[in-house]
């Protein structure tokens, strides 16, 4: 079964959040980081981890739980996109 839409990733969510004149300097301050994790972020080098998931949700009044599934489902399409050994299912192991 396929995805319907490919996700964004978080960073990419996190800027809708922010108010146009904020900087990320000011962003950054706020989430209690360096401007440099929070470009990282924003510039999708960087996930989201818990600790982050909660800051953000507390600056932005949104849950974690949607940082952190929205996290998982970029990280898991990532990984679907890179080679991988085969893999023998355990059903099939004599």
């Amino acid at each position: 079964m396929g995805r319907m839409a490919d996700p964004a990733h978080p960073g990419e969510i996190l800027r809708e959040f922010l108010p146009e004149d904020m900087t990320v300097t000011e962003a950054a301050s706020r989430l209690g980081i360096t401007r440099v994790a929070l470009s990282r972020i924003l510039n999708g080098k960087s996930g989201i981890s818990a600790e982050m998931a909660i800051r953000v949700g507390l600056l932005t009044g949104t849950t974690p739980e949607s940082w952190l599934d929205n996290q998982m489902k970029w990280d898991l399409l990532e990984a679907e996109s890179r080679p991988r050994p085969k893999i023998v299912p355990l059903t099939k192991v004599s």
